[in-house]
């Protein structure tokens, strides 16, 4: 290696000798070109030179390489072979408009007449009779193609007792028939955020930012009092919302409650967040902890007009000169009603010429009567917790009615009072020990809304429509 470089750098030396050797005049042009064969030469004893210092690795003191083999002998029992799983076959369908179930069956590949002929007829399987396009229809089956279970999930999402569950029709075989029930099946929850900004109207900004239409009208609702959402919206104004959505079985099974919401509305600034005191029932206050609604609402109605207010009046069944203790809303048979305030259901049931009648008990003195439902709405029973606007019932015409409508009554210490005259109590403030929680539940909520803000700053104004999933 040293008397190759020796080679190289006599060489180089003799090359640099012949460029300063004495030569002939020559033109300019010559001249130009020994100075560029004199920077090269250096350059190039410079490299060599360069090569020279670099010391060589010296072999002998590498370490030895070793290649270690050992082969582990398996036994019989060690190795196993795979068999066919007995795991079913599962296949899945959603309904679409007009289908009918020998149309759905054959989707899912079921060739079977007298499944076809249970469903049909069996009262146990009358949740099937009603096909609601775009849900789902699941069926199970064996490697031969014998049917297991099938699944008709009629209700994705349903709130029950405070609890939003999906509901399904679950049919199995049993030897030489069929049985079917109704299942119920707890929902996932998740909580999912979003930021939009105001360029024509509340709906079109929520559906670019991806927000379900139920928690738009839970934003319009909740800020009510404050914004007129048909005249008060100005182009630029600003909402960043946190909210609730279901699932089963990794399926979106609707949304939830607005956790919270932070609204700017001409420069403004609102704020909400839902607080619970119990768990059980609560409401919406700003972030300082001032309740956002009135005690209780004026109407248990959200469309409808008054056909009989409180006081005497000639009764139109027994044509008697008498005092009415209410009011009456006209409105089409299956109207819903909603409570005017928190509460606890303390009657629910037929009540003479009430009819079907629903009544709560709220705060202190203070109780509501609905009267004359077509029907009571599911899990309004005694002793359960009511939120003002909770479902209790459907307008009808049962007990002394003359038609269909709500017979409303507003009582204090038991005794009805007119509640269209009546200064309605303001919402019940919140105690020290309330107040303490609702800091600690809703500290969180203002670091999310936060975040959001400093995140929608950020933003491109292409892109100030966006929520998380």
């Amino acid at each position: 290696m040293n008397r190759g470089l020796h080679d190289l750098a006599s060489s180089i030396k003799r090359k640099v000798a012949a460029v300063f050797a004495p030569v002939e005049p020559k033109p300019h042009r010559s001249g130009l070109f020994r100075r560029t064969l004199l920077v090269t030469a250096i350059g190039l004893f410079a490299g060599a030179a360069a090569l020279g210092m670099v010391q060589q690795p010296d072999r002998s003191e590498l370490p030895p390489s070793r290649i270690i083999q050992s082969v582990l002998p398996l036994t019989s029992e060690q190795v196993e072979v795979s068999t066919p799983s007995a795991a079913p076959y599962i296949s899945e369908t959603r309904i679409r408009a007009g289908d009918t179930l020998a149309a759905v069956l054959q989707r899912l590949e079921l060739d079977s007449p007298d499944l076809q002929t249970f469903l049909t007829h069996d009262a146990s399987a009358r949740s099937i009779y009603k096909l609601y396009p775009g849900r789902s229809v699941q069926a199970a089956t064996d490697a031969e193609g014998n049917l297991i279970w099938l699944r008709y999930i009629h209700t994705p999402g349903n709130e029950a007792d405070g609890q939003v569950v999906t509901r399904m029709l679950h049919v199995a075989r049993t030897g030489d028939g069929y049985k079917a029930e109704e299942v119920t099946e707890s929902t996932d929850r998740q909580t999912r955020v979003a930021v939009g900004t105001i360029r024509s109207s509340l709906f079109g900004a929520t559906d670019a930012a991806g927000i379900p239409d139920s928690v738009t009208m839970q934003m319009a609702d909740i800020l009510s009092a404050k914004i007129d959402f048909l005249r008060d919206l100005r182009q630029g104004d600003q909402f960043r919302v946190v909210y609730e959505v279901r699932s089963h079985d990794g399926r979106y099974a609707g949304a939830g409650r607005v956790l919270a919401l932070e609204f700017i509305n001409g420069g403004k600034t609102h704020t909400a967040v839902w607080f619970s005191a119990d768990n059980k029932t609560g409401s919406y206050y700003d972030f300082d902890g001032t309740s956002l609604r009135g005690a209780f609402l004026r109407t248990a109605l959200k469309f409808s007009r008054i056909s009989s207010t409180f006081g005497m009046r000639m009764h139109p069944i027994h044509k008697t000169w008498t005092g009415h203790k209410g009011v009456d809303y006209a409105a089409p048979s299956g109207t819903p009603i909603h409570s005017t305030a928190d509460g606890t259901v303390e009657f629910s049931g037929w009540q003479n010429g009430y009819g079907n009648v629903v009544i709560v008990k709220h705060y202190g003195k203070y109780s509501t009567l609905y009267a004359h439902q077509s029907r009571i709405a599911e899990g309004i029973t005694k002793g359960s917790k009511i939120s003002q606007g909770q479902l209790l019932g459907y307008v009808g015409a049962t007990g002394w009615a003359t038609g269909p409508h709500l017979h409303y009554e507003f009582r204090v210490d038991n005794q009805p009072i007119d509640p269209l005259s009546v200064d309605l109590p303001v919402a019940r403030t919140l105690e020290p020990a309330e107040v303490r929680a609702f800091n600690q539940a809703v500290a969180p909520y203002k670091q999310q809304i936060q975040l959001l803000t400093e995140f929608q700053q950020t933003l491109p104004d292409a892109l100030t429509n966006v929520a998380s999933r």
